[in-house]
C-alpha cells in the first residue's frame, strides 16, 4: 500500500510512545483528521492532555523508525489498518481500549470474519497439544477462523492444525511484524501469512517485551466471539486473555483436565468463575454459531437476491438467495468462481453466503477452495 498523507499521519501516531485510544479519541474530537493532529504544535497537543514526550514524538517522529515503517508498508501483503479503515474489525472496535491502528501481514479481511480464540500453556502436555489441534480442526471446518498468539505450546498447535488444512488462522503478535517471536515459529508464521493473517499493534522494529504480551492478549480476545482455554497453569497468560474476554462481554470456554495436573488448574479456576465447561467443539459451535451468523447477516449485501422472502418465518435460515445458491451447487464439489458464474452474484456475496451455510452445518468446505453440501461424498 502507498504511504499517503493520511497513512503517514497514522504512522506518526502509531510510533508515538504513550498515545492510547482514549487520548486519541479526545484529539479526534478536537481536530478534523490525523493530519491536522500532526500539524499542531507540541504545546497545543499538550493542552489536549498529552505528555511532552508523546506530543513531540507526534510532530517530530523518529526518522529512522518512520522510514522503516514506510518501507515495510511498500510490500503488497503488508497493511496498516486504522480505526477509520473499512477493514478495521468491528468486533475489536467494540472492545474497550482497542488499538487505533493494526499492522497486518496477509489477508486483513479475515479480521472481520467470525473468530474463536484458542489459547493455553506454552508448556503444553502432549494431550493438550492434541486437544488444541482437534478443536482447531473442527472449528475451522465449521466456518470459524481460529485466532491465537503464535506462542509455543497450545497456540502453535491451534495455528498449525489450521494451516495443515489450508484453513485461515489469525496470529496476534507481541512484536513488530518484521520479526517472529519466538524464532522457532518462523516457518509457522510464513505459512500463516499465506493462508491467514499476522497482526500486531506494534510497528516494525519493536522487539519482544514482557509488557507487550498482555496487550496482545486483549486483541486476541477482542477479535473473537469467544475464547477457549485448553490448558493453563494457575499463572498462565491464557488466563489474562480469558479475563479480557469476560470484560469485553465475550464467551469464555475451558476444557477440564486431571485434578492432579498443574496445567489444568487454570481451566478449573475459570470454570469455577463461570466459564463454560466444554468437552467437544460442538459445544462451542452451538453457543457461538448463532452470534456469528447474525453478525454476518448484518454485513451482507442488501441485494435483492440476499433478502428474505416476506412470507418466510423470521427464524428461517433459508432465503431466496440461499435457495438459489444451494440449487446452483447441486451435489458435487464446486468452487466460488463456479458459483459466481451460475448465480450471477458477486464473489463477496457468494463467499458470505457460503460461510453462513457452513456455520449452519448445511455445507462443508473441501480442499482446493471447493464446497459441497453436507451428507454427500467428494468425487
Amino acid at each position: 500500500m502507498s504511504t499517503s498523507t493520511q497513512v503517514a499521519g497514522w504512522l506518526h501516531l502509531a510510533l508515538a510512545p504513550g498515545l492510547g485510544p482514549a487520548a486519541l479519541t479526545r484529539l479526534l474530537a478536537s481536530f478534523d483528521s490525523v493530519t491536522e493532529i500532526c500539524n499542531q504544535s507540541a504545546s497545543t497537543l499538550m493542552e489536549g492532555g498529552l505528555s511532552a514526550a508523546t506530543a513531540n514524538a507526534i510532530i517530530d517522529p523518529d526518522v529512522r523508525r518512520l522510514a522503516m515503517a514506510e518501507r515495510w508498508l511498500t510490500h503488497d501483503a503488508h497493511h496498516l489498518i486504522c480505526w477509520n479503515h473499512v477493514d478495521y474489525p468491528p468486533l475489536l472496535k467494540d472492545a474497550a481500549q482497542s488499538p487505533f491502528a493494526l499492522f497486518v501481514v496477509g489477508n486483513p479481511v479475515l479480521l472481520s470474519l467470525p473468530q474463536i480464540a484458542i489459547v493455553g500453556s506454552r508448556s503444553a502436555t502432549a494431550n493438550g497439544v492434541e486437544t488444541a489441534s482437534l478443536f482447531a480442526r473442527h472449528l475451522s471446518n465449521s466456518g470459524f477462523t481460529v485466532t491465537s498468539g503464535l506462542a509455543l505450546g497450545i497456540d502453535s498447535a491451534a495455528h498449525r492444525a489450521c494451516v495443515e488444512q489450508s484453513k485461515p488462522t489469525v496470529a496476534v503478535c507481541g512484536t513488530g511484524l518484521d520479526r517472529v517471536y519466538p524464532a522457532k515459529n518462523a516457518t509457522l508464521a510464513a505459512a500463516i501469512e499465506q493462508c491467514g493473517a499476522l497482526v500486531s499493534e506494534f510497528p516494525p522494529g519493536v522487539e519482544p517485551h514482557k509488557d507487550h504480551f498482555p496487550r496482545r492478549n486483549r486483541i486476541i480476545s477482542g477479535l473473537s466471539l469467544g475464547t477457549l482455554v485448553v490448558e493453563a497453569g494457575i499463572h498462565s497468560g491464557a488466563l489474562i486473555t480469558a479475563g479480557y474476554a469476560a470484560e469485553q462481554g465475550r464467551e469464555v470456554f475451558a476444557i477440564p483436565g486431571s485434578i492432579h495436573s498443574p496445567q489444568s488448574k487454570g481451566c478449573h479456576r475459570l470454570i469455577k468463575q463461570g466459564a463454560k465447561l466444554v468437552e467437544a467443539a460442538a459445544d462451542i459451535i452451538e453457543e457461538l454459531a448463532p452470534q456469528a451468523i447474525a453478525r454476518l447477516r448484518e454485513t451482507q449485501s442488501g441485494g435483492e437476491e440476499l433478502r428474505r422472502e416476506p412470507n418466510k418465518p423470521a427464524d428461517s435460515a433459508i432465503t431466496a438467495g440461499y435457495e438459489k445458491l444451494l440449487a446452483a451447487m447441486g451435489w458435487d464439489p464446486v468452487s466460488v468462481d463456479g458459483l459466481v458464474k451460475r448465480c450471477g452474484l458477486t464473489a463477496g456475496e457468494v463467499s458470505s453466503m457460503l460461510l453462513i451455510l457452513e456455520l449452519e452445518g448445511q455445507i462443508e468446505s473441501l480442499s482446493g477452495g471447493r464446497y459441497q453440501r453436507k451428507g454427500t461424498k467428494q468425487q
